[in-house]
């Protein structure tokens, strides 16, 4: 099953550095990569740009995850079904990193608008 996750700069660079995705800090209990490019996106593009600790940029990353593991998640809705997401606890973290298949991609990068004030 394809997924996709939207991350700043500094946890880009730990992606690529690492090829999986980093642990979580404490003040995030969960992992939660969501069900489409668009939900993606709009974090990347309308929140990440904004957020300084991302580095005024986001990325929406793309992967494969074996569906039988994520069978075991429910999906939840964030705002509606189109925003739809897995909320993966952090301390399972690991196992889903070891569920995923082939690499996570970038598919999408966003900078501040020029034209935003």
């Amino acid at each position: 099953m394809t997924l996709y996750r939207p991350v700043g700069q500094p946890e880009l660079e730990l992606i690529e550095a690492l090829g999986y995705f980093p642990p979580r800090l404490v003040i995030q209990p969960i992992f939660y990569p969501v069900l489409t490019f668009e939900y993606a996106e709009k974090i990347a593009r309308d929140w990440n740009t904004k957020d300084k600790f991302s580095g005024n940029v986001g990325y929406v990353t793309e992967f494969d995850v074996d569906k039988a593991f994520l069978d075991r998640y429910p999906v939840r809705d964030a705002g509606g079904s189109r925003y739809q997401e897995y909320w993966i606890p952090a301390e399972e973290l690991d196992a889903f990193n070891a569920h995923i298949i082939g690499s996570i991609r970038v598919v999408a990068k966003y900078e501040p608008r020029s034209d935003a004030v």
